[in-house]
């Protein structure tokens, strides 16, 4: 079965930083792109970031841009985002996903909240 985890998320102050993981299972990951999403709290869902499978491509929402940071371990099946310099604006819950084949697999989310 495809598993997709997310850790890392929490409570920090605003200025801060964490590291968010999502660790994979049941699929070839080293094939595959990943793709950071969020929901922030009383909205829809909004696209944070993509890797593609070997680096070469990394894309960013504009809100990400010079602040967040995606990147993947293939020997790990992990893929990572960075955020530093966070705002309450990107208090949400963060999900990492995989389109493989016609399927898109999401993991649980993992919470992050911004504040003082």
């Amino acid at each position: 079965d495809v598993q997709l985890v997310e850790s890392g998320g929490g409570m920090v102050q605003p200025g801060g930083s964490l590291r968010l993981a999502c660790e994979t299972s049941g699929f070839d990951f080293r094939q595959y792109s990943m793709t950071w999403v969020r929901r922030p709290p009383g909205r829809g869902p909004e696209w944070v970031s993509i890797i593609n499978a070997d680096e070469s491509n990394l894309f960013y929402a504009e809100f990400a841009k010079g602040r967040f940071t995606i990147s993947r371990d293939n020997a790990k099946n992990t893929v990572y985002l960075q955020m530093n310099s966070l705002k309450p604006e990107d208090t949400a819950v963060y999900y990492c996903n995989a389109l493989i084949a016609t399927l898109t697999y999401w993991g649980q989310g993992t919470q992050v909240t911004v504040s003082s």
